[in-house]
Protein backbone atom coordinates (compact mmCIF):
# COMPACT_ATOMS: atom_id res chain seq x y z
CA UNK A 1 0.00 0.00 0.00
CA UNK A 2 2.80 2.35 0.84
CA UNK A 3 4.50 1.62 -2.47
CA UNK A 4 1.25 2.26 -4.31
CA UNK A 5 0.80 5.65 -2.60
CA UNK A 6 4.36 6.56 -3.40
CA UNK A 7 3.84 5.74 -7.10
CA UNK A 8 0.68 7.87 -7.20
CA UNK A 9 2.61 10.72 -5.61
CA UNK A 10 5.32 10.44 -8.26
CA UNK A 11 2.71 10.35 -11.01
CA UNK A 12 1.07 13.51 -9.69
CA UNK A 13 4.41 15.28 -9.50
CA UNK A 14 5.23 14.15 -13.04
CA UNK A 15 1.91 15.42 -14.41
CA UNK A 16 2.22 18.71 -12.55
CA UNK A 17 5.77 19.24 -13.80
CA UNK A 18 4.90 18.44 -17.40
CA UNK A 19 1.99 20.91 -17.34
CA UNK A 20 4.26 23.71 -16.23
CA UNK A 21 7.43 22.88 -18.14
CA UNK A 22 8.70 25.08 -20.96
CA UNK A 23 7.44 23.60 -24.24
CA UNK A 24 9.91 25.76 -26.23
CA UNK A 25 7.05 27.51 -28.06
CA UNK A 26 5.33 30.82 -27.42
CA UNK A 27 2.18 32.20 -29.08
CA UNK A 28 1.42 35.91 -29.41
CA UNK A 29 -1.02 38.06 -31.38
CA UNK A 30 -0.62 41.34 -33.28
CA UNK A 31 -3.57 43.57 -34.21
CA UNK A 32 -2.63 45.87 -37.10
CA UNK A 33 -4.31 49.11 -38.19
CA UNK A 34 -3.03 51.70 -40.64
CA UNK A 35 -4.19 54.94 -42.25
CA UNK A 36 -7.10 55.72 -39.92
CA UNK A 37 -8.59 59.19 -40.36
CA UNK A 38 -12.08 58.62 -38.92
CA UNK A 39 -12.58 57.72 -35.27
CA UNK A 40 -16.16 56.56 -35.83
CA UNK A 41 -17.83 54.34 -38.36
CA UNK A 42 -18.63 55.44 -41.88
CA UNK A 43 -21.96 53.74 -42.27
CA UNK A 44 -21.69 50.00 -41.92
CA UNK A 45 -17.89 49.80 -41.72
CA UNK A 46 -15.12 51.09 -39.48
CA UNK A 47 -15.20 52.58 -36.01
CA UNK A 48 -12.41 52.46 -33.45
CA UNK A 49 -14.97 51.57 -30.77
CA UNK A 50 -15.61 48.34 -32.67
CA UNK A 51 -11.86 47.73 -33.00
CA UNK A 52 -11.52 48.06 -29.24
CA UNK A 53 -14.10 45.32 -28.73
CA UNK A 54 -12.01 43.06 -30.95
CA UNK A 55 -8.87 44.13 -29.07
CA UNK A 56 -10.34 43.16 -25.70
CA UNK A 57 -11.64 39.84 -27.04
CA UNK A 58 -8.22 38.85 -28.39
CA UNK A 59 -6.50 40.07 -25.23
CA UNK A 60 -8.77 37.79 -23.19
CA UNK A 61 -7.78 34.85 -25.40
CA UNK A 62 -4.04 35.56 -25.13
CA UNK A 63 -2.47 38.03 -22.74
CA UNK A 64 0.40 38.43 -25.22
CA UNK A 65 -1.79 40.45 -27.61
CA UNK A 66 -0.54 43.79 -28.93
CA UNK A 67 -2.12 46.53 -31.03
CA UNK A 68 -0.22 48.57 -33.63
CA UNK A 69 -0.82 51.63 -35.81
CA UNK A 70 1.32 51.74 -38.95
CA UNK A 71 1.07 55.50 -39.44
CA UNK A 72 -1.26 58.20 -40.79
CA UNK A 73 -3.93 59.18 -38.28
CA UNK A 74 -3.30 62.76 -37.09
CA UNK A 75 -4.35 64.21 -40.43
CA UNK A 76 -6.28 64.64 -42.68
CA UNK A 77 -9.85 64.38 -41.48
CA UNK A 78 -12.81 66.68 -41.21
CA UNK A 79 -12.41 66.88 -37.43
CA UNK A 80 -8.73 67.77 -37.77
CA UNK A 81 -9.72 70.89 -39.71
CA UNK A 82 -12.17 72.14 -37.04
CA UNK A 83 -10.94 74.99 -34.85
CA UNK A 84 -11.17 75.19 -31.06
CA UNK A 85 -10.11 78.49 -29.50
CA UNK A 86 -8.65 79.50 -32.85
CA UNK A 87 -6.54 76.33 -33.20
CA UNK A 88 -7.30 73.40 -35.50
CA UNK A 89 -7.62 70.03 -33.79
CA UNK A 90 -4.99 68.39 -36.02
CA UNK A 91 -5.51 64.95 -34.53
CA UNK A 92 -6.20 65.87 -30.89
CA UNK A 93 -9.40 63.79 -31.03
CA UNK A 94 -7.51 60.82 -32.46
CA UNK A 95 -4.90 60.91 -29.69
CA UNK A 96 -7.64 60.84 -27.05
CA UNK A 97 -9.29 57.81 -28.62
CA UNK A 98 -6.00 55.96 -29.15
CA UNK A 99 -4.95 56.65 -25.54
CA UNK A 100 -8.20 55.07 -24.37
CA UNK A 101 -7.55 52.02 -26.57
CA UNK A 102 -4.05 51.47 -25.13
CA UNK A 103 -2.17 51.04 -28.39
CA UNK A 104 1.07 49.20 -27.74
CA UNK A 105 3.22 50.63 -30.56
CA UNK A 106 2.65 53.44 -33.06
CA UNK A 107 4.80 54.45 -36.03
CA UNK A 108 4.82 57.69 -37.95
CA UNK A 109 3.10 58.08 -41.30
CA UNK A 110 3.84 60.96 -43.63
CA UNK A 111 0.61 62.72 -42.55
CA UNK A 112 1.77 62.87 -38.93
CA UNK A 113 3.97 65.73 -40.14
CA UNK A 114 1.09 67.74 -41.68
CA UNK A 115 0.64 69.79 -38.49
CA UNK A 116 2.94 72.67 -37.71
CA UNK A 117 5.87 71.95 -35.42
CA UNK A 118 4.14 73.24 -32.27
CA UNK A 119 0.96 71.29 -33.08
CA UNK A 120 2.95 68.14 -33.76
CA UNK A 121 4.82 68.46 -30.45
CA UNK A 122 1.55 69.03 -28.62
CA UNK A 123 0.14 65.76 -29.99
CA UNK A 124 3.25 63.84 -28.95
CA UNK A 125 2.99 65.30 -25.46
CA UNK A 126 -0.69 64.33 -25.19
CA UNK A 127 -0.10 60.70 -26.17
CA UNK A 128 0.27 57.95 -23.57
CA UNK A 129 1.20 55.17 -26.02
CA UNK A 130 4.68 54.23 -27.23
CA UNK A 131 5.97 55.76 -30.48
CA UNK A 132 8.84 54.47 -32.62
CA UNK A 133 10.75 56.19 -35.45
CA UNK A 134 13.63 54.41 -37.15
CA UNK A 135 14.59 57.11 -39.65
CA UNK A 136 12.57 60.31 -39.12
CA UNK A 137 14.22 62.60 -36.58
CA UNK A 138 13.76 66.11 -35.24
CA UNK A 139 15.56 68.90 -37.13
CA UNK A 140 15.78 71.40 -34.28
CA UNK A 141 18.10 74.39 -34.06
CA UNK A 142 20.18 72.96 -36.93
CA UNK A 143 20.73 69.74 -34.97
CA UNK A 144 19.33 66.30 -35.76
CA UNK A 145 17.95 64.78 -32.55
CA UNK A 146 15.30 62.15 -31.74
CA UNK A 147 11.69 63.29 -31.47
CA UNK A 148 10.50 63.34 -27.88
CA UNK A 149 7.49 63.68 -25.61
CA UNK A 150 7.47 66.27 -22.85
CA UNK A 151 5.58 64.99 -19.82
CA UNK A 152 5.82 66.15 -16.21
CA UNK A 153 8.80 68.31 -17.11
CA UNK A 154 10.70 65.36 -18.56
CA UNK A 155 11.71 64.77 -22.19
CA UNK A 156 11.11 61.17 -23.24
CA UNK A 157 12.92 60.28 -26.47
CA UNK A 158 11.16 58.36 -29.21
CA UNK A 159 13.54 55.50 -30.02
CA UNK A 160 14.67 54.17 -33.40
CA UNK A 161 13.97 50.60 -32.23
CA UNK A 162 11.88 48.91 -29.56
CA UNK A 163 12.37 45.57 -27.80
CA UNK A 164 9.90 43.63 -25.66
CA UNK A 165 10.36 40.59 -23.43
CA UNK A 166 7.51 38.08 -23.79
CA UNK A 167 6.69 35.20 -21.48
CA UNK A 168 3.85 32.68 -21.53
CA UNK A 169 2.21 30.60 -18.81
CA UNK A 170 4.58 27.65 -19.14
CA UNK A 171 7.62 29.85 -18.83
CA UNK A 172 8.73 30.19 -22.46
CA UNK A 173 10.52 33.51 -22.83
CA UNK A 174 11.68 35.44 -25.90
CA UNK A 175 12.78 38.93 -26.79
CA UNK A 176 11.30 40.58 -29.88
CA UNK A 177 12.29 43.80 -31.63
CA UNK A 178 10.74 46.35 -33.99
CA UNK A 179 11.87 48.83 -36.62
CA UNK A 180 9.56 51.49 -38.07
CA UNK A 181 10.62 53.40 -41.21
CA UNK A 182 8.49 56.13 -42.83
CA UNK A 183 8.76 57.44 -46.39
CA UNK A 184 10.01 60.97 -47.01
CA UNK A 185 7.01 62.26 -48.98
CA UNK A 186 6.08 65.22 -46.78
CA UNK A 187 9.04 67.62 -46.49
CA UNK A 188 8.96 69.82 -43.41
CA UNK A 189 11.70 72.00 -41.97
CA UNK A 190 11.38 70.36 -38.55
CA UNK A 191 11.70 66.82 -39.93
CA UNK A 192 14.87 65.05 -41.08
CA UNK A 193 13.94 61.82 -42.84
CA UNK A 194 17.43 60.38 -43.10
CA UNK A 195 17.62 57.37 -45.43
CA UNK A 196 14.96 54.85 -44.49
CA UNK A 197 16.72 52.00 -46.32
CA UNK A 198 20.07 52.50 -44.58
CA UNK A 199 18.52 53.46 -41.24
CA UNK A 200 16.32 50.35 -41.31
CA UNK A 201 19.25 48.11 -42.19
CA UNK A 202 21.39 49.59 -39.40
CA UNK A 203 18.53 49.32 -36.91
CA UNK A 204 17.96 45.67 -37.79
CA UNK A 205 21.68 44.87 -37.49
CA UNK A 206 21.65 46.44 -34.02
CA UNK A 207 18.64 44.35 -32.99
CA UNK A 208 19.29 40.94 -34.50
CA UNK A 209 21.97 39.84 -32.03
CA UNK A 210 20.01 40.89 -28.97
CA UNK A 211 16.56 39.58 -29.97
CA UNK A 212 15.02 36.31 -31.07
CA UNK A 213 13.01 37.87 -33.90
CA UNK A 214 12.48 41.36 -35.37
CA UNK A 215 9.30 42.76 -36.97
CA UNK A 216 8.68 45.79 -39.17
CA UNK A 217 6.06 48.50 -38.60
CA UNK A 218 6.39 50.39 -41.87
CA UNK A 219 4.77 53.33 -43.63
CA UNK A 220 6.18 53.07 -47.14
CA UNK A 221 4.95 52.71 -50.69
CA UNK A 222 4.53 49.04 -51.57
CA UNK A 223 7.46 49.09 -53.98
CA UNK A 224 9.61 50.51 -51.17
CA UNK A 225 8.35 47.85 -48.75
CA UNK A 226 9.32 45.19 -51.28
CA UNK A 227 12.82 46.55 -51.76
CA UNK A 228 13.33 46.76 -48.01
CA UNK A 229 12.01 43.22 -47.61
CA UNK A 230 14.56 41.98 -50.14
CA UNK A 231 17.28 43.62 -48.02
CA UNK A 232 16.00 42.29 -44.69
CA UNK A 233 14.94 38.69 -45.35
CA UNK A 234 15.30 37.74 -41.68
CA UNK A 235 12.27 39.87 -40.74
CA UNK A 236 9.18 37.63 -41.09
CA UNK A 237 6.49 40.34 -41.10
CA UNK A 238 6.10 43.95 -42.20
CA UNK A 239 2.92 45.52 -40.81
CA UNK A 240 2.62 48.31 -43.35
CA UNK A 241 0.63 51.40 -44.21
CA UNK A 242 0.34 54.19 -46.78
CA UNK A 243 -1.74 52.30 -49.35
CA UNK A 244 -5.39 52.33 -48.35
CA UNK A 245 -6.58 48.99 -49.73
CA UNK A 246 -5.81 45.72 -47.98
CA UNK A 247 -2.78 43.90 -49.36
CA UNK A 248 -0.97 40.70 -48.39
CA UNK A 249 2.13 39.76 -50.36
CA UNK A 250 5.23 37.63 -49.86
CA UNK A 251 8.74 38.76 -50.79
CA UNK A 252 10.93 35.75 -50.15
CA UNK A 253 10.66 35.06 -46.43
CA UNK A 254 8.92 38.37 -45.65
CA UNK A 255 5.16 38.87 -45.48
CA UNK A 256 3.93 42.44 -46.12
CA UNK A 257 0.43 43.13 -44.80
CA UNK A 258 -1.65 46.29 -45.11
CA UNK A 259 -5.23 46.67 -43.87
CA UNK A 260 -7.93 48.88 -45.38
CA UNK A 261 -7.93 52.55 -44.40
CA UNK A 262 -10.28 53.99 -41.77
CA UNK A 263 -10.37 50.70 -39.84
CA UNK A 264 -12.74 49.10 -42.34
CA UNK A 265 -10.58 46.04 -41.73
CA UNK A 266 -7.85 45.07 -39.30
CA UNK A 267 -5.18 42.43 -39.74
CA UNK A 268 -4.87 39.85 -36.98
CA UNK A 269 -1.51 38.08 -36.99
CA UNK A 270 -1.30 34.98 -34.78
CA UNK A 271 2.37 34.21 -34.37
CA UNK A 272 4.23 31.17 -33.02
CA UNK A 273 7.91 31.20 -32.20
CA UNK A 274 9.89 28.05 -31.43
CA UNK A 275 12.82 28.81 -29.15
CA UNK A 276 14.54 25.56 -30.07
CA UNK A 277 14.37 25.81 -33.87
CA UNK A 278 14.18 29.66 -33.95
CA UNK A 279 11.34 29.34 -36.47
CA UNK A 280 8.53 31.87 -36.71
CA UNK A 281 5.15 30.88 -38.13
CA UNK A 282 2.42 33.43 -38.86
CA UNK A 283 -1.29 32.97 -39.52
CA UNK A 284 -2.86 36.23 -40.70
CA UNK A 285 -6.57 37.00 -40.81
CA UNK A 286 -8.14 40.08 -42.37
CA UNK A 287 -11.08 40.93 -40.10
CA UNK A 288 -13.89 43.14 -41.38
CA UNK A 289 -14.82 45.85 -38.87
CA UNK A 290 -18.57 46.30 -39.31
CA UNK A 291 -21.85 46.56 -37.43
CA UNK A 292 -21.67 42.89 -36.47
CA UNK A 293 -19.16 43.96 -33.79
CA UNK A 294 -20.64 45.62 -30.73
CA UNK A 295 -18.90 48.97 -29.99
CA UNK A 296 -16.84 49.26 -26.81
CA UNK A 297 -18.80 51.47 -24.43
CA UNK A 298 -15.98 53.67 -23.13
CA UNK A 299 -14.39 54.33 -26.53
CA UNK A 300 -17.85 54.92 -28.02
CA UNK A 301 -18.46 57.68 -25.44
CA UNK A 302 -15.33 59.54 -26.55
CA UNK A 303 -16.23 59.15 -30.23
CA UNK A 304 -19.78 60.37 -29.55
CA UNK A 305 -18.43 63.44 -27.73
CA UNK A 306 -16.32 64.44 -30.74
CA UNK A 307 -19.11 63.71 -33.22
CA UNK A 308 -21.51 65.94 -31.27
CA UNK A 309 -18.84 68.64 -31.26
CA UNK A 310 -18.42 68.23 -35.04
CA UNK A 311 -22.16 68.55 -35.65
CA UNK A 312 -22.32 71.72 -33.57
CA UNK A 313 -19.46 73.27 -35.53
CA UNK A 314 -20.90 72.27 -38.88
CA UNK A 315 -24.24 73.87 -38.01
CA UNK A 316 -22.44 77.22 -38.13
CA UNK A 317 -21.88 76.51 -41.83
CA UNK A 318 -24.74 74.14 -42.66
CA UNK A 319 -28.03 74.54 -40.77
CA UNK A 320 -28.81 70.83 -41.25
CA UNK A 321 -25.51 68.95 -41.72
CA UNK A 322 -27.17 65.52 -41.52
CA UNK A 323 -29.95 66.31 -43.97
CA UNK A 324 -30.03 63.98 -46.99
CA UNK A 325 -29.11 66.08 -50.02
CA UNK A 326 -28.88 63.39 -52.67
CA UNK A 327 -29.54 59.70 -53.19
CA UNK A 328 -26.88 58.02 -55.30
CA UNK A 329 -28.27 55.28 -57.52
CA UNK A 330 -24.70 54.49 -58.50
CA UNK A 331 -21.95 54.68 -55.87
CA UNK A 332 -19.79 57.80 -56.18
CA UNK A 333 -16.16 56.65 -56.14
CA UNK A 334 -14.00 58.65 -53.75
CA UNK A 335 -11.35 56.00 -53.16
CA UNK A 336 -7.79 57.31 -53.21
CA UNK A 337 -6.38 55.08 -55.95
CA UNK A 338 -9.00 55.95 -58.61
CA UNK A 339 -9.31 59.66 -57.77
CA UNK A 340 -5.55 60.01 -58.14
CA UNK A 341 -5.23 58.12 -61.39
CA UNK A 342 -8.44 58.14 -63.48
CA UNK A 343 -11.48 60.31 -64.01
CA UNK A 344 -14.14 59.21 -61.50
CA UNK A 345 -17.84 59.92 -61.24
CA UNK A 346 -17.28 61.73 -57.93
CA UNK A 347 -14.59 63.88 -59.56
CA UNK A 348 -17.07 64.60 -62.33
CA UNK A 349 -19.72 65.68 -59.80
CA UNK A 350 -17.30 68.04 -58.03
CA UNK A 351 -16.05 69.70 -61.20
CA UNK A 352 -19.55 69.95 -62.71
CA UNK A 353 -20.61 71.68 -59.50
CA UNK A 354 -17.66 74.09 -59.81
CA UNK A 355 -18.79 74.99 -63.32
CA UNK A 356 -22.41 75.34 -62.21
CA UNK A 357 -21.34 77.80 -59.47
CA UNK A 358 -20.44 80.20 -62.30
CA UNK A 359 -23.64 79.47 -64.25
CA UNK A 360 -21.60 77.21 -66.54
CA UNK A 361 -19.97 80.30 -68.01
CA UNK A 362 -16.58 78.60 -67.99
CA UNK A 363 -14.81 76.49 -70.59
CA UNK A 364 -13.80 73.75 -68.12
CA UNK A 365 -13.27 73.01 -64.42
CA UNK A 366 -10.40 71.23 -62.64
CA UNK A 367 -9.59 70.09 -59.11
CA UNK A 368 -6.66 68.03 -57.79
CA UNK A 369 -7.54 64.44 -56.90
CA UNK A 370 -5.65 64.83 -53.62
CA UNK A 371 -8.36 67.20 -52.35
CA UNK A 372 -10.76 64.24 -52.24
CA UNK A 373 -9.98 62.58 -48.92
CA UNK A 374 -12.83 60.25 -48.00
CA UNK A 375 -11.14 57.18 -49.56
CA UNK A 376 -14.48 55.44 -49.84
CA UNK A 377 -17.56 55.16 -52.03
CA UNK A 378 -20.63 57.25 -51.29
CA UNK A 379 -23.68 55.05 -51.65
CA UNK A 380 -27.39 55.61 -51.14
CA UNK A 381 -28.39 58.62 -49.06
CA UNK A 382 -25.72 61.34 -49.01
CA UNK A 383 -25.68 64.13 -46.43
CA UNK A 384 -23.89 67.46 -46.13
CA UNK A 385 -21.51 65.90 -43.62
CA UNK A 386 -20.51 63.35 -46.26
CA UNK A 387 -19.47 66.15 -48.63
CA UNK A 388 -17.44 67.82 -45.89
CA UNK A 389 -15.69 64.49 -45.34
CA UNK A 390 -15.03 64.24 -49.07
CA UNK A 391 -13.44 67.71 -49.10
CA UNK A 392 -12.24 68.30 -45.50
CA UNK A 393 -9.74 71.00 -46.47
CA UNK A 394 -12.50 73.21 -47.87
CA UNK A 395 -11.26 76.30 -49.64
CA UNK A 396 -13.04 78.07 -52.44
CA UNK A 397 -13.43 77.97 -56.18
CA UNK A 398 -11.96 80.68 -58.40
CA UNK A 399 -12.88 81.75 -61.89
CA UNK A 400 -9.82 82.71 -63.90
CA UNK A 401 -8.81 83.59 -67.44
CA UNK A 402 -5.57 82.08 -68.73
CA UNK A 403 -3.83 81.37 -71.98
CA UNK A 404 -4.35 78.04 -73.68
CA UNK A 405 -0.63 77.36 -73.46
CA UNK A 406 -0.76 77.48 -69.66
CA UNK A 407 -3.96 75.41 -69.56
CA UNK A 408 -2.25 72.77 -71.71
CA UNK A 409 0.82 72.70 -69.43
CA UNK A 410 -1.46 72.38 -66.39
CA UNK A 411 -3.50 69.54 -67.84
CA UNK A 412 -0.41 67.69 -69.04
CA UNK A 413 1.28 68.01 -65.67
CA UNK A 414 -1.77 66.53 -63.96
CA UNK A 415 -2.03 63.73 -66.53
CA UNK A 416 1.61 62.75 -66.04
CA UNK A 417 1.16 62.75 -62.26
CA UNK A 418 -1.33 59.87 -62.33
CA UNK A 419 -1.10 57.99 -59.06
CA UNK A 420 -0.50 61.14 -56.99
CA UNK A 421 -2.66 63.87 -55.49
CA UNK A 422 -1.67 66.17 -58.37
CA UNK A 423 -3.76 64.15 -60.82
CA UNK A 424 -6.64 66.35 -62.04
CA UNK A 425 -10.31 65.53 -61.91
CA UNK A 426 -11.94 67.47 -64.76
CA UNK A 427 -15.12 68.66 -66.43
CA UNK A 428 -15.15 69.45 -70.16
CA UNK A 429 -11.39 68.79 -70.46
CA UNK A 430 -10.63 65.50 -72.22
CA UNK A 431 -7.41 63.97 -73.51
CA UNK A 432 -7.32 62.01 -76.77
CA UNK A 433 -4.51 59.47 -76.49
CA UNK A 434 -4.47 58.64 -80.19
CA UNK A 435 -4.15 62.30 -81.20
CA UNK A 436 -2.05 63.22 -78.14
CA UNK A 437 -3.98 66.40 -77.59
CA UNK A 438 -6.49 68.00 -75.26
CA UNK A 439 -10.06 68.93 -76.12
CA UNK A 440 -11.88 71.67 -74.22
CA UNK A 441 -15.67 71.50 -74.39
CA UNK A 442 -15.28 69.14 -77.33
CA UNK A 443 -12.95 71.36 -79.36
CA UNK A 444 -9.15 71.08 -79.73
CA UNK A 445 -7.26 73.19 -77.20
CA UNK A 446 -5.60 76.20 -78.84
CA UNK A 447 -2.47 77.57 -77.21
CA UNK A 448 -3.13 81.17 -78.24
CA UNK A 449 -6.75 81.22 -77.11
CA UNK A 450 -7.76 82.71 -73.75
CA UNK A 451 -9.88 80.31 -71.70
CA UNK A 452 -12.10 80.90 -68.70
CA UNK A 453 -11.91 78.06 -66.19
CA UNK A 454 -13.09 77.16 -62.68
CA UNK A 455 -10.28 76.01 -60.43
CA UNK A 456 -9.89 75.27 -56.71
CA UNK A 457 -8.07 77.78 -54.51
CA UNK A 458 -5.51 75.13 -53.59
CA UNK A 459 -4.43 74.54 -57.18
CA UNK A 460 -3.69 78.24 -57.61
CA UNK A 461 -1.01 77.98 -54.91
CA UNK A 462 1.23 76.04 -57.30
CA UNK A 463 1.93 73.22 -54.83
CA UNK A 464 0.55 70.36 -56.90
CA UNK A 465 0.84 71.98 -60.34
CA UNK A 466 3.94 74.24 -60.12
CA UNK A 467 3.15 76.22 -63.29
CA UNK A 468 -0.34 77.17 -62.10
CA UNK A 469 0.24 80.18 -59.87
CA UNK A 470 -1.53 83.48 -59.53
CA UNK A 471 1.65 85.36 -60.49
CA UNK A 472 2.17 83.41 -63.72
CA UNK A 473 2.14 85.90 -66.61
CA UNK A 474 -0.11 83.57 -68.58
CA UNK A 475 -2.84 84.02 -65.98
CA UNK A 476 -4.78 86.90 -67.53
CA UNK A 477 -7.38 87.57 -64.84
CA UNK A 478 -8.58 86.25 -61.48
CA UNK A 479 -12.18 87.26 -60.84
CA UNK A 480 -13.06 88.87 -57.52
CA UNK A 481 -14.86 86.90 -54.85
CA UNK A 482 -16.32 87.74 -51.44
CA UNK A 483 -16.65 85.44 -48.44
CA UNK A 484 -20.43 85.62 -48.89
CA UNK A 485 -20.27 84.12 -52.37
CA UNK A 486 -21.36 80.50 -52.68
CA UNK A 487 -18.10 79.59 -54.37
CA UNK A 488 -16.10 80.74 -51.34
CA UNK A 489 -16.54 77.15 -50.05
CA UNK A 490 -16.20 74.29 -52.51
CA UNK A 491 -18.24 72.04 -50.23
CA UNK A 492 -21.26 74.34 -50.37
CA UNK A 493 -20.83 74.43 -54.13
CA UNK A 494 -21.10 70.63 -54.31
CA UNK A 495 -23.97 70.44 -51.81
CA UNK A 496 -26.07 72.97 -53.76
CA UNK A 497 -25.35 71.15 -57.00
CA UNK A 498 -26.42 67.78 -55.59
CA UNK A 499 -29.56 69.24 -54.02
CA UNK A 500 -30.56 70.49 -57.46
CA UNK A 501 -30.17 67.08 -59.10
Amino acid sequence: MKVSNFLVFLLIISIFSSCNSDDKQINFTFIQLNDVYEIGSLGEYGGLDRVETLHKKLKAENENTFMFMAGDFLNPSLLSTIKVDGKRLKGKHMIEVMNAMNFDLVGFGNHEFDPKEAEFQERLNQSTFQWISTNAQYNKDKKIIPFYKEQNGEKIEIPRTITWNLKDDDGTEIKIGFIAPVLDSNPKEYVNYGDFYEDSKNAFNNLKNETDVVFGLTHLEMNQDKLLAEMLQEIPLFMGGHEHANTYVKVGNVTIAKADANAKTAYIHRIKFNTKTKETSIESELVTIDNSIEPDVEVAKIISKWNVFLDEKLKNILPEPNKVIYTAKEALDGRDAPTRSVQTNLGDVITRAMSKAFNDEVDCAIVNGGSIRIDDKLEGEITGVDIFRVLPFGGGVQKIKLKGSLLEKTLNYGRLKAGTGAYLQRYKADYDKELSRWFIAGKPLKKNKVYTIAVSDYLMLGRDIPVLKADNKEVIKIFDRTEEDLHADIRKVVIEYLEGN
